[in-house]
């Protein structure tokens, strides 16, 4: 076998040599923990590693693997959680300085559960801003996320933290949230691939704030590993009774061609406005894609901006947020999410259902799209990284125009990196899927891939190499 660095390895590389016995999960764990010593000094990835526990459970997944045992589809393979799931033994904070560091700690959420079950070894904790309302990563609790590309940029949020530690392989599977973009935002900025699944194949508990906007994905450097990632996390728990899907999809096929799609490229919605230099990059995917065998017709999908209707249900959650906290946990939030509460509280229940209503019409408009389309493609984010510290970009009013509507339709939808911007940083292109058809997003996404190659960040630690 050639010489390949560690760090270069996917999850399913990791298991190949596993069970060839060219690699152990101690030399694995052994290499990744030292990387992110290195890497979160000055990228601020994780807010919590379990160095001790990590390496005691890769001494038993090496042992299980010498004996052919392995205990499940993920034994030995370094995986790491948001800030935002519950996990046995490691704090959870919510990235806010109202919630207590004591525990007890001692519940799984259903993810983490079912990833400790197939014997993944769960590395520690990634950063997020207060309860994930921002869609950058810095908080008064943890401080400021960077970007790997560049330091002095955002990585985008709220799941900043599993983003970095995607794009420097710092563990091989992250797990993330996204309730508004939260998956697709940092993917497409750091250049990794995001997928926020259909609404109800993976299960959430305790519920999100945000009740049925939020979705729980695999954030990965490939298709395939996110595809694996699902396997494991898209199973019914009986804590969460919206998610009663079963997940019916194994590996993903490498095809060589798109042959038989028919694909719907829109680069604005009628309505954004994304940069020329992003929008450069996403047509020569547009194009790339075409030519691989798929039919590409630019077209809207054909609704209004739905900003509000989706602000309405923000607004609601942070509202909801601060009648389950007290008045000194109150004196503890940040500026912004006290700002969004007080809106939320003005929130009237005629206002509430109208949402409720237009919600509804949007996700019958996708359903209507969908029957002539198998997938709709977008630009991910119309602006490039942005400097650290800001809660959004200067000048850009409405800067997310295309993740949150996915939330209000629960569909798939993921962001694949497919090139560079001339300042040499990472363009995302979403991939949007009817209802259910999550293979599909992941299917294509595999070919495009494939096709494109893999975005590396310049900022990474070599770590050791594997013989």
């Amino acid at each position: 076998m050639s010489t390949k660095p560690i760090a270069d390895l996917t999850a399913q590389d990791c298991l190949a040599l596993y069970k060839s016995r060219d690699l152990s999960p101690v030399e694995m764990i052994d290499d990744c923990l030292q990387r992110i010593d290195e890497a979160n000094r000055e990228l601020n990835a994780f807010c919590f590693v379990d160095f001790e526990q990590t390496k005691a459970q890769a001494r038993l997944s090496e042992a299980r693997w010498m004996r052919g045992e392995p205990v499940g589809l993920l034994d030995g393979v370094p995986v790491t959680l948001k800030d935002v799931m519950l996990s046995r033994g490691m704090p959870t904070r919510w990235g806010s300085r109202s919630t207590s560091g004591d525990g007890p700690w001692d519940a799984d959420a259903p993810a983490a559960a079912r990833l400790r079950e197939a014997g993944a070894l769960i590395v520690g904790k990634t950063t997020t801003p207060e309860y994930g309302f921002q869609a950058v990563t810095h908080s008064s609790l943890y401080g400021v996320t960077r970007n790997p590309w560049n330091p002095s940029l955002t990585p985008g949020g709220s799941s900043g933290g599993a983003a970095v530690a995607a794009a420097l392989n710092l563990g091989c599977l992250h797990l993330g949230s996204d309730g508004g973009g939260s998956i697709r935002i940092p993917a497409s900025f750091t250049g990794i691939f995001g997928l926020k699944p259909t609404f109800g194949y993976v299960p959430q508990w305790p519920a999100s704030l945000f009740t049925t906007l939020s979705h729980i994905g695999p954030m990965t450097r490939t298709a395939a590993d996110a595809a694996l990632m699902m396997r494991v996390i898209a199973q019914k728990d009986a804590r969460d009774g919206y998610a009663g899907l079963e997940y019916p999809f194994g590996d993903v096929p490498l095809a060589l061609t798109l042959k038989g799609l028919r694909i719907g490229y829109s680069r604005d919605f009628g309505y954004a406005n994304v940069s020329n230099d992003i929008l450069s990059v996403t047509d020569a995917a547009a194009q790339k894609i075409e030519s691989l065998g798929a039919e590409v017709i630019e077209i809207n999908p054909g609704f209004d901006d739905p900003a509000e209707t989706f602000n309405t249900f923000w607004r609601a959650a942070a509202a909801r947020l601060l009648s389950q906290l007290n008045e000194e946990q109150h004196s503890l939030l940040e500026a912004s999410t006290l700002e969004a509460a007080e809106k939320g509280l003005s929130i009237t229940v005629s206002e509430y259902f109208d949402a409720q209503e237009a919600r509804v019409g949007l996700a019958a408009k996708m359903e209507a799209f969908h029957e002539k389309f198998d997938l709709l493609i977008t630009p991910t984010m119309p602006v490039a990284p942005f400097p650290v510290g800001l809660d959004k970009p200067d000048n850009v009013q409405n800067w997310l125009p295309f993740t949150f509507p996915f939330n209000l339709t629960q569909q798939p939808a993921a962001s694949l990196p497919c090139g560079l911007d001339s300042n040499g940083l990472p363009v995302g292109l979403q991939l949007v899927g009817a209802r259910y058809k999550d293979m599909t997003v992941l299917s294509t996404a595999r070919v495009l891939e494939s096709a494109l190659g893999r975005l590396v960040p310049p900022r990474r630690a070599a770590g050791a190499v594997c013989t």
